[in-house]
């Protein structure tokens, strides 16, 4: 009798598992990947990625000249709403069409056949850029917290040079590589604990932070909720706005559980849900965190925003030195596990991509190492890439802060295509068990609307009067690339235009829902030849 559920359990797990790789092989893949994480996994790899407190940290910089305590509080919870309307929109189709290649896998499927081939070089382009500018801004904000470390306990000595600190990212991302090289089941089950930091730090400075703190850095309610403090240049509605690339920044990169569906269990449901709660729980979490900053960083916001590193500065100011070095070591903890789980997420879009062709070193990058059963080669792709988009430090201080509007544009540019083509393309788009019915189009249009006034807003600098050091580089780094990824696509005779047919089906069965999303011309020239053949 004892024995029954857990053989239920077992039949019940098969039965998951044969669903899945039926789901795959529809969409035109085989399982090359073991379906290792569990549906707490599969949000916990968004979660990670989000890492509220030391995300928080690495961007504090744009809300504070830029509204100050109202701009954290106000601005994260007004973005997050809008974020929430980008991630549902794209649990849809997660759920529809759960693969490793997800976005661009959804464009080709989804957009006009005049047009899905381009479309979807580009998305898939977008993706991968966006993803590698995620891990270089994560990892480059894990070396600025390393150094706030040394400097407060040289008790501000200490300042760190752009060589030491890029030598420093150096060996946070080849570490991060040779973690991501694990098996499936080790770097699943690493989500588990990452989620267990993620929350506890955060519950512990909420409750912490404001019984630390001395009176003398105690704001009133009006000053921290209410008094817009604007020291950035811009129009204080612009200035609001601006802000938002701080929680825009901190929760994104939620597309990394579509990029883990070909290893997740009951994939259609676990990856959807994995999107939604990670960012429903981090809008939440991260507007309690912000209230308990805006109440206990007093008020010289300029003296903070000049600090090398502001939160460190308001935990010093409030915990004292020593106590600050051991909170600040688990911040350093999880920021490290944010970009361990960031470079993770990219290797499985960057294999996808390169399984179709589309990427340059395709051939070498569409490998499975077959000892630990991951695409080692991918990560190590993904790991130089980042380490060179981090050069851009060598050219001034916004040079590197452009990497992390970077990952927003370039991410934001990925994910509003598909969208888009769902409602625009000739498809029969089929739901996944996640679908938001009648509010599928209002939710659509409203996350297109936001991610493309947001990306329009991050390419402007981040004060009006600027100078070419100053300027953002985003559009030069992103156009730069996109631009080559276009000149590449249409190049004389080897171009992509020639060759480049979207996804490449890697399985010899695909079902009839599948071949619907086949243009027109491609039918049409396999019947060509089927009658040619019988001839």
């Amino acid at each position: 009798m004892a024995e029954a559920p857990a053989s239920d359990f077992a039949t019940r797990k098969e039965e998951i598992q044969r669903a899945d790789e039926e789901l795959l092989a529809t969409l035109g893949y085989k399982q090359e990947f073991k379906r290792a994480f569990k549906p707490i996994e599969v949000f916990g790899i968004a979660f990670s990625i989000i890492g509220l407190l030391p995300s928080i940290s690495s961007v504090l910089f744009y809300a504070l000249p830029n509204g100050g305590g109202p701009a954290m509080v106000w601005g994260w919870l007004v973005a997050s709403i809008f974020i929430l309307f980008v991630g549902m929109s794209m649990a849809e189709l997660a759920s529809a069409a759960p693969t490793s290649g997800g976005l661009y896998f959804w464009t080709y499927s989804l957009a006009s056949p005049r047009w899905r081939n381009l479309l979807c070089w580009i998305v898939g382009y977008a993706n991968t850029i966006g993803n590698v500018a995620a891990v270089a801004s994560i990892d480059w904000g894990c070396a600025i917290q390393v150094m706030s470390a040394a400097s407060i306990g040289s008790g501000g000595e200490f300042s760190a040079t752009n060589a030491q600190t890029f030598g420093v990212y150096c060996a946070i991302v080849i570490t991060h590589a040779i973690t991501c090289c694990f098996g499936t089941a080790i770097l699943a089950r690493l989500q588990t604990v990452y989620i267990f930091l993620n929350v506890l730090l955060c519950v512990a400075v909420i409750i912490a932070l404001p019984i630390a703190t001395p009176p003398e850095f105690k704001n009133t309610a009006s000053f921290a909720l209410g008094e817009f403090n604007n020291f950035s240049g811009w129009p204080n509605g612009f200035a609001f706005i601006y802000s938002f690339l701080a929680p825009l920044w901190t929760i994104c990169s939620f597309d990394s559980s579509v990029h883990m569906s070909e290893e997740a269990s009951n994939a259609a449901v676990a990856v959807p849900w994995g999107i939604v709660n990670a960012i429903g729980i981090a809008g939440i979490l991260g507007t309690a965190i912000n209230i308990a900053l805006a109440f206990c960083m007093g008020t010289d916001l300029e003296g903070l925003y000049d600090a090398d590193q502001p939160m460190a500065t308001i935990f010093v100011q409030s915990f004292g030195q020593k106590a600050t070095l051991g909170i600040w070591a688990i911040v350093v903890i999880v920021q490290y596990m944010m970009g361990s789980s960031m470079l993770l997420s990219a290797s499985r879009q960057t294999f996808a991509f390169s399984r179709d062709g589309a990427l340059p070193f395709s051939g070498w990058v569409y490998r499975m190492n077959s000892y630990t059963g991951t695409p080692v080669n991918s990560v190590w792709y993904d790991a130089i890439l980042s380490i060179v988009m981090a050069i851009l430090v060598f050219a001034g201080d916004q040079a590197i802060n452009a990497v992390f509007a970077i990952s927003v544009t370039g991410l934001y540019i990925a994910y509003a295509i598909p969208i888009v083509a769902r409602f625009v393309g000739h498809n029969d788009f089929q739901p996944g068990p996640f679908n938001l019915g009648v509010f599928s189009l209002p939710c659509a249009i409203i996350a297109v609307l936001f991610m493309t006034f947001l990306g329009v807003v991050f390419l402007f600098p981040e004060t009006p009067s600027t100078s070419a050091g100053g300027m953002n580089y985003t559009v030069v780094v992103l156009g730069g690339v996109l631009g080559l990824s276009l000149v590449w696509y249409y190049f004389p005779k080897y171009g992509g235009v020639h060759w480049f047919t979207g996804p490449v089906r890697t399985i010899g069965v695909r079902s009839e829902e599948s071949s619907d999303t086949l243009d027109q011309d491609k039918k049409g020239a396999e019947a060509k030849t089927e009658t040619k053949s019988v001839s």
